[in-house]
């Protein structure tokens, strides 16, 4: 039996992407897996200001522990964040908070007349 036509599999965006607070907890039981969770725990982190740009986020290492997570986990979670150019990675130094650009403001926006 074929998959085209009317029987379709859902795709990964068949699911709506939850939204995350920095003061969340990954749960296993969550439609989303873990390492998108932990994204979003951390996108929202950063964008409250837990770490000032330009510093280091806590290691690897810590954020397991403090998640319950693998390593692997944690790493996919901070590529994540990677691609979105919230974080950026030093070899052999860690994970440091990109400067975030302001939100444009309204009028900045607007086309001038």
């Amino acid at each position: 039996m074929s998959l085209s036509g009317s029987a379709r599999v859902p795709s990964a965006g068949y699911l709506r992407p939850m939204k995350y607070g920095p003061d969340d907890q990954v749960e296993r039981d969550a439609p989303e897996a873990p390492f998108q969770q932990l994204a979003g725990i951390l996108r929202a982190r950063v964008k409250r200001g837990d770490w000032k740009p330009n510093r280091a986020m806590p290691s690897e290492n810590a954020l397991a522990d403090a998640y319950g997570l693998s390593r692997p986990t944690v790493r996919r979670a901070i590529a994540v964040l990677t691609e979105e150019g919230l974080v950026y990675a030093v070899s052999g130094r860690g994970t440091y908070v990109a400067d975030q650009k302001p939100e444009q403001a309204p009028e900045e926006s607007a086309p001038s007349a």
